[in-house]
């Protein structure tokens, strides 16, 4: 879920809640509208932040200090200490672009990143599920043909009797087979069928 489309919900329902109190504490208790005002409070907060507004009023603040050289009458009376001020390497979009729209690209490039890299994940599942075995996954066809106890040049009819009964006798379910046979028993099946 993305982290806006959150905020603004959540900003949304207490906007609702802030009109219903308001609503409230003019008809029945005067003192319900101060936690209207609360609400009120909290909603103009995260519509804010969600907006990007607040980000932005941060970069240009930053920036402004950034274009005075850092020195600000109480950062140039004490150097060093904690403090979220820039620094003195620090140097922001100079290409003439706005630093508002500095921000808003950067949400888009982090909101579009997400979806790219789910369309990535998911591409690369489907290649996985896709992709053909090749010559040189698993067993050969001769070690094939001896992991199912056949002879070469076995029909298919009897490539698939036989793995179902070696099947019964390797599943990790019983207890003399494991997974490391079941999943030899399989490749082998699959090299067999697939050839």
């Amino acid at each position: 879920m993305q982290y806006d489309r959150l905020i603004t919900g959540v900003a949304a329902v207490f906007a609702v809640l802030t009109g219903m109190l308001t609503v409230v504490g003019l008809l029945v208790n005067p003192a319900v509208l101060f936690l209207a005002l609360m609400f009120g409070a909290s909603t103009y907060f995260m519509y804010y932040h969600a907006s990007g507004k607040m980000a932005a009023g941060v970069y240009e603040r930053v920036e402004r200090r950034a274009a005075r050289g850092g020195a600000d009458r109480r950062s140039s009376a004490r150097r060093g200490g904690f403090g979220a001020g820039p620094r003195e390497e620090w140097t922001g979009p100079r290409d003439g672009r706005n630093v508002r729209d500095v921000a808003r690209e950067a949400r888009r490039r982090a909101s579009n990143g997400g979806r790219r890299q789910r369309q990535q994940r998911q591409a690369g599942r489907q290649r996985q599920r896709t992709r053909r075995p090749r010559r040189d996954d698993g067993p050969s066809v001769a070690e094939a043909y001896q992991r199912l106890d056949l002879e070469q040049g076995a029909d298919e009819s009897a490539v698939k009797t036989a793995y179902r009964e070696k099947v019964k006798e390797v599943h990790p379910d019983t207890d003399s087979g494991t997974e490391r046979e079941f999943k030899q028993v399989k490749a082998a099946y699959e090299r067999l069928t697939d050839d």
